[in-house]
């Protein structure tokens, strides 16, 4: 690589932002802070700007504004707060690649003002092409702006691609922990506390996407990522337990020959690909070693015990609208589980029961998926105030 790229970084102060940072702090000689965004963080916000030196930060929590504003502004660093200036900042001309780490809806507006401003995305935000997948791959396809995937299952899936884009994909395989409840049945789970789904095996992750995996709702999301990512067919894509977390993923060509992309749990890795694509960077992460595991094992998912893969499927399958009710009612389930007002089964419950009656739409445009939103979170809102 020659000249440097300038980033973005949507949510710095998160696992995957911090870890973003640790990339760029690898490869100066590659890599420019451009943006900084936090929601409440403003303390690592204000260290990471110290740091890095980026242009702007934004701090979305508007109640830090002075906070961050008074430590920042003696050092020429624009200060921004609000959800809206976290939408805008990322038009800014200085900007090559916008990497969208922010957690759950709240990643789709800045995304879709991104690649209308002609950014690459480099995208660890799934909930943005889960709930207007459609919409954001003919943006990406209108302005010009590649996709690059983050999620490791993803960013296996794109490499696997490298040097195959005339070669049809037969299926994909994305590889699942299982998380820390694997092999659990149904009595368990109904007594499952928040601690405990917070413990996963594999992973260092945020708290929403930990209850997620632990659900096996964030791997239903990454299908629905998966089918507008790489422009499949529901039927093209499976879901396989890999406790390990070795194999992070696999194509399945039309000749039958697969291919698996390999390594140890480490998010930096991904990061680094989709900021340096096409070019691998040199890097001192821990290396794998096959002697180190001896057996990779791998199961079929318990779509009875654990049904948000399953409903994550159907909502595929529907279409319109479908998978934007399922997002924000999972959203507010996960919230409820973790403030400990619904149990964990019961999470499920809430989602199966909003999508039944949230209004669907079969051909949604931007303005309907925002509406949905906030139709489903009002209706899931009101499942949880019935159970009380």
């Amino acid at each position: 690589m020659t000249d440097k790229k300038r980033v973005a970084i949507l949510g710095s102060t998160g696992s995957i932002g911090t870890q973003t940072l640790e990339v760029i702090r690898q490869h100066p000689e590659d890599f420019l802070v451009e943006v900084l965004t936090a929601q409440n963080n403003c303390d690592l916000l204000i260290a990471q700007a110290l740091e890095f030196n980026p242009n702007a930060v934004v701090i979305g929590n508007e109640d830090n504004y002075q906070k961050v504003k008074a430590a920042l502004l003696p050092h020429d660093i624009k200060v921004f707060a609000g959800q809206k200036a976290i939408a805008q900042i990322v038009e800014m001309e200085t900007i090559d690649v916008v990497l969208t780490a922010l957690v759950g809806y709240s990643g789709l507006i800045p995304t879709v003002n991104a690649i209308k401003a002609g950014k690459q995305i480099a995208l660890a935000n799934k909930e943005t092409m889960v709930v207007a997948g459609e919409i954001i791959t003919a943006l990406a396809k209108e302005n010009r702006v590649n996709i690059f995937p983050v999620d490791s299952e993803h960013s296996a899936i794109f490499q696997c691609l490298v040097g195959e884009y005339q070669n049809p994909i037969e299926k994909i395989i994305l590889t699942a922990s299982g998380g820390p409840f694997r092999g659990k049945d149904r009595t368990f789970l109904e007594t499952v506390t928040r601690e405990q789904a917070l413990k996963h095996p594999n992973w260092d992750m945020g708290a929403k996407i930990t209850i997620d995996s632990a659900s096996l709702m964030n791997k239903g999301l990454e299908v629905i990522e998966a089918k507008w990512l790489f422009g499949l067919k529901t039927e093209q894509i499976e879901v396989i337990v890999h406790p390990q977390s070795i194999i992070h993923s696999l194509v399945q060509f039309e000749d039958g020959s697969i291919k698996a992309q390999l390594g140890l749990p480490d998010m930096r890795i991904p990061i680094q690909f989709a900021l340096s694509f096409p070019h691998r960077l040199k890097s001192d992460f821990e290396r794998f070693d096959f002697m180190n595991y001896p057996q990779l094992t791998f199961e079929q998912p318990d779509l009875k015990t654990f049904r948000n893969l399953q409903l994550a499927f159907d909502a595929l399958a529907k279409g319109g609208n479908a998978p934007c009710i399922l997002n924000a009612s999972n959203e507010i389930a996960v919230a409820a589980f973790l403030n400990k007002e619904v149990g964990f089964l019961e999470m499920s419950d809430l989602i199966a029961d909003t999508l039944a009656k949230a209004t669907f739409i079969a051909r949604p445009s931007l303005e309907d998926y925002i509406a949905t939103d906030q139709e489903s979170r009002e209706i899931t809102t009101q499942l949880i105030k019935r159970r009380k």
